[in-house]
């Protein structure tokens, strides 16, 4: 087990366990109209995306500008995702 992590393999398992997440959501909104539109969703998805890859790099010791830059990109998701959200609310 221990691997999994030294080796960020266990990254690389949730962000597959991410991409089923899209793929179901996106099936289940276009077959019933219900839930969250998946685009709606991409902002926050990605914001995770990022996280999880520098975790990844943080945890296969990357260089540190890998992990920064990961960061840096997980705020622009996530600040989109939020200019999304209050823009939606008007």
């Amino acid at each position: 087990m221990s691997h999994l992590f030294e080796s960020g393999r266990i990254v690389d398992l949730i962000l597959a366990l991410v991409v089923l997440e899209v793929i179901g959501i996106s099936a289940y909104f276009r077959a019933t109209g219900r839930g969250v539109p998946p685009l709606d969703l991409l902002a926050n998805l990605l914001a995770g995306v990022f996280l999880l890859l520098a975790l990844r790099a943080a945890l296969t010791a990357a260089p540190w500008t890998w992990i920064a830059l990961s960061m840096v990109a997980a705020l622009v998701a996530h600040v989109t995702d939020l200019w999304r959200r209050w823009r939606g609310r008007r």
